[in-house]
């Protein structure tokens, strides 16, 4: 019995010192979600007005043609770029992200196209590893607060291979799987194509209400003006998926800590009960053995 004690108190000692780490961490992203959402919301704007630059330009030049924009229905390869987190702590976000670039990978070899992973973040590096599968880039170090010039360069690896000829080993698309911040509570798991592109009208609004739409000039001449916008407006999606994917790690890492704790705190709950319980049956047999003791001297002194 007084084993089994030792054995319940050492338990808990373990689950309160789990406990407070998974609470401290719980703080961290608590504090790391507010900066994040902060820095996805700074960087809206932005992504608003290349994206009105680019359907303005569109617009006014009907006939332009980038290679960007160009279909490519017989392309046989796709580039797959997977966002997850360096670290983990964060619950099913990883696993729900790895998984569904696997998916990803399926359907497009159903219709016979090979899929080229791009990955981002220490988890799928070392999923892909694990596995002996290999991938066309990996970055690492920055998921929870990626730079603009981790998106640059993921950008610049991805029209290389977009723009880049089949023969030489281009790729005839480029899917995003990224996870997006919706709440605290809500992260929503996504799949996006951004190339070829497909460029929201952003003066819509304004001739459906019956305005006229600004005039522009376009230095130094409208195709130059379209390829760095296009470049820039790549460049844009990528660094707001990124920034929603960190918002939306740490809100997962958050609510993963959060259930873990408390976990914690039930599980020593019980086993507190479970150690008084055993100290009860222990005492009960103490007084016995002691009750026991004193009968048989008793009986002797009598004898």
């Amino acid at each position: 019995m007084a084993a089994q004690l030792r054995v319940l108190r050492s338990r808990i000692r373990s689950v309160k010192s789990t406990s407070k780490i998974t609470r401290a961490q719980e703080l961290i992203a608590a504090a790391r979600i507010s900066g994040a959402q902060q820095r996805l919301a700074a960087s809206r704007p932005y992504s608003g007005q290349v994206t009105r630059a680019v359907s303005a330009l569109l617009s006014h030049h009907v006939g332009l043609e980038h290679a960007l924009l160009t279909e490519q229905p017989h392309g046989s390869r796709a580039a797959v770029l997977v966002l997850t987190s360096d670290r983990g702590f964060c619950g099913a976000f990883n696993q729900h992200a790895l998984k569904q670039g696997d998916a990803l990978g399926e359907h497009l070899r159903e219709r016979g196209i090979e899929p080229q992973y791009y990955l981002q973040g220490r988890k799928a590096v070392e999923y892909f590893r694990f596995r002996d599968r290999s991938a066309a880039a990996e970055w690492s170090g920055e998921s929870g607060r990626p730079g603009y010039p981790l998106a640059a360069d993921i950008s610049r690896r991805l029209l290389e291979a977009f723009t880049l000829p089949e023969e030489r080993g281009g790729v005839g698309e480029v899917h995003v799987v990224y996870t997006e911040f919706v709440s605290m509570l809500t992260q929503r798991l996504t799949v996006r194509r951004i190339l070829p592109l497909e460029v929201a009208d952003a003066d819509a609004d304004v001739e459906a209400a019956g305005a006229a739409a600004p005039a522009y000039d376009f230095e130094p001449d409208p195709a130059t003006v379209l390829d760095q916008l296009l470049r820039a407006y790549v460049q844009g999606r990528i660094w707001n998926m990124l920034l929603e994917s960190a918002a939306a790690e740490w809100a997962a890492r958050r609510q993963a800590m959060m259930s873990a704790t408390d976990n914690a705190n039930d599980l020593v709950e019980r086993l507190s009960r479970e150690a008084n319980e055993a100290r009860q049956e222990e005492i009960t047999m103490e007084l016995s053995e002691i009750v026991a003791g004193a009968n048989a001297l008793t009986s002797g002194d009598r004898d």
